[in-house]
């Protein structure tokens, strides 16, 4: 190649290079001003394509999956309905007072969402006792006070033993049954359902692009990994409470 030709291709490079540099550093001074004024705004923000990111809506029949209507008596004997968490984000849980393995941790993990989201009037807790012969709504009054239960939203509601499971069979596809061989009596899945403002069941997505449908409530945050190697998801559930409660 002629001499010429060489030391002007090496002008380009210098030239480009220095565009390139200059137009860096304002970019740098752009951002470091803007974030010292409290300008920059989420979509100044780097965002990387991430499955989990968002919180979905889960699809049956490709229809959205909503809440069935219910009625039940709460510890308080008031008449609750499906309808009295419209404009709420809540989560849901099928358990029974007398449980002696799994309902203990999951009132502990929901009394945990209770106290993180205790100033945010839009959340709420609705269980579901799956044992209503023996679960009044004044033993539920008294589970609730063992466990600090003191969120006006959260309801424990008892009522017809039918309409309950066909709720969690049904509304959910939470197992829900009678079982005598398990400690207790009842089988079930320890399982925490997520429904937002409309009544929608929501959840994110797994690593495979999946929907999750439930968070496990058997594992605490400080647990971690239970025995079996799961994971605890009441990190990303507050994570997916959060951004659910943004919705308008």
């Amino acid at each position: 190649m002629p001499t010429g030709a060489t030391n002007k291709k090496k002008y380009t490079y210098v030239w480009v290079s220095a565009i390139i540099l200059i137009f860096g550093i304002f970019a740098v001074y752009e951002i470091t001003k803007r974030v010292g004024e409290g300008t920059v705004v989420e979509n100044d923000r780097m965002t990387l394509p991430n499955s989990q990111s968002s919180v979905g809506f889960v699809i049956s029949n490709g229809q959205k999956r909503k809440v069935p209507e219910f009625s039940f008596l709460n510890q308080d004997s008031t008449v609750v309905t499906n309808a009295d968490y419209l404009g709420k984000v809540y989560v849901v849980e099928f358990f029974f007072s007398t449980c002696p393995t799994i309902c203990p941790i999951m009132t502990k993990n929901l009394v945990e969402l209770q106290d993180t989201f205790k100033d945010y009037p839009e959340f709420g807790v609705a269980s579901f006792t799956i044992n209503p012969r023996y679960d009044t709504p004044e033993i539920l009054k008294k589970y609730a006070g063992k466990y600090g239960i003191t969120d006006p939203d959260w309801h424990l509601m008892t009522g017809d033993r039918d309409k309950i499971y066909s709720l969690a069979q049904e509304g959910f596809y939470i197992v829900a049954n009678e079982d005598e061989s398990v400690p207790g009596g009842f089988e079930h899945s320890g399982m925490f359902a997520l429904v937002d403002k409309n009544g929608n069941i929501r959840s994110r997505n797994d690593e495979f692009g999946n929907p999750l449908i439930y968070y496990r409530g058997t594992i605490t945050e400080k647990q971690g990994v239970s025995a079996e190697g799961e994971a605890q998801q009441i990190t990303i559930l507050k994570e997916d409470i959060k951004k659910l409660l943004l919705e308008e």
